[in-house]
C-alpha cells in the first residue's frame, strides 16, 4: 500500500519527530508513506494521503483523482475558516460563540471584544479590543484579510482541546494561558489532562459526524459555570501537548485508523 503525507515546507522541521512517527508505525502495516511538500510528488498510484496542511482547494484536486485524503476537503474548508465553523454549530445546534463578519468598528456596541482573521491558527492573528481605537488599529493591519469579531467570554485564559479519531475521542487537554488571554500550548500556557463529560461527548459525536473527520481538535472556552462554549476545530490538529499528558501514540492510532479505514472499503 502507498500514501503520502503532505506537509508545507515550512512546517516540515518543527513536526519531523511526529513525521518520523507516522512513517515508522506505516511500516508496521506494510504501508510506504512518503513525506512530501509538493502536489506534483503525489504521484497517480498513490492509494491515500494525509494532508496536514489548510489548503482546502489542493485537497479537492487529490479527491477528483480518486485519492482518499485524510481529512477530507470539506472538513479542511470548515475548520480553517472560523466563519464557517460558527455557521456549522448553529445549524448542529451546539454551543458557540456568537461571531460575525467585521465590516465597520460602528457595528461594535459593547467592550471588550475579540477580533480574529477567519484563516488563523495556533492563536496568531488572535486580538484583544478594549476600544473603538483597538478595532480600527487591527482593520488597518489585516486589509487584505476577512476579521470576525466575537464578545470576550471570561473563561481565566482557560480553554478545552478534545482530540477525535472518527467519532472516537481518544484525548482531551485543558490549557491556560499564562501571560495572555490566549491559552494555547504553542505560546507558553500550561496544560492537564482533561475528563470529557458526557455532554461533551455529544457535542464531539455531533461535529466529527457532520463533518465526516478523520482526525481534527475541537477547541472550547471553559465559562466560569464548567460548561464549554464551542471556539474552534483544527485540521491539522497538532498532539504536542496530548503527547505530554496522556500514554498514548497519536501516530500509532492514526495509522491504525487509516488502515481499518482503507481495507474496510476495498
Amino acid at each position: 500500500m502507498k500514501g503520502y503525507l503532505y506537509y508545507a515546507l515550512n512546517d516540515i522541521k518543527r513536526n519531523q519527530a511526529f513525521i518520523d512517527e507516522l512513517i515508522n508505525e506505516a511500516k508496521q502495516y506494510n504501508i510506504q508513506l512518503k513525506c512530501v511538500y509538493k502536489e506534483t510528488a503525489i504521484t497517480k498510484d498513490a492509494q491515500f494521503v494525509i494532508y496536514r496542511g489548510r489548503d482546502y482547494a489542493l485537497v479537492q484536486r487529490l479527491e477528483q483523482k480518486g485519492i482518499r485524503v485524510f481529512n477530507r476537503s470539506e472538513v479542511s474548508r470548515i475548520a480553517n475558516n472560523k466563519l464557517s465553523t460558527f455557521e456549522l454549530a448553529m445549524m448542529l445546534g451546539i454551543p458557540v460563540i456568537e461571531t460575525h463578519k467585521l465590516y465597520t468598528s460602528k457595528q461594535i456596541d459593547r467592550y471588550p471584544v475579540v477580533i480574529k482573521t477567519t484563516d488563523g491558527f495556533g492563536g496568531q492573528d488572535v486580538h484583544l479590543c478594549q476600544s473603538e481605537a483597538d478595532v480600527l488599529a487591527v482593520q488597518q493591519q489585516y486589509k487584505d484579510k476577512t476579521l470576525i469579531v466575537q464578545p470576550y467570554i471570561e473563561s481565566n485564559a482557560t480553554d478545552i482541546r478534545i482530540f477525535a479519531l472518527g467519532n472516537e475521542i481518544i484525548g482531551a487537554v485543558k490549557r491556560q494561558g499564562q501571560q495572555s488571554f490566549k491559552a494555547n500550548f504553542s505560546l507558553g500556557g500550561k496544560i492537564e489532562s482533561y475528563q470529557p463529560t458526557k455532554r461533551d461527548r455529544l457535542i464531539i459525536e455531533k461535529i466529527t459526524s457532520a463533518l465526516h473527520s478523520d482526525y481534527i481538535g475541537v477547541d472550547f472556552l471553559q465559562q466560569p459555570n464548567g460548561q464549554l462554549v464551542l471556539n474552534e476545530i483544527e485540521d491539522p490538529v497538532g498532539a504536542r501537548s496530548l503527547y505530554i499528558t496522556e500514554n498514548i501514540s497519536v501516530a500509532e492510532r492514526y495509522i491504525d485508523y487509516i488502515y481499518c479505514q482503507l481495507t474496510k472499503t476495498n
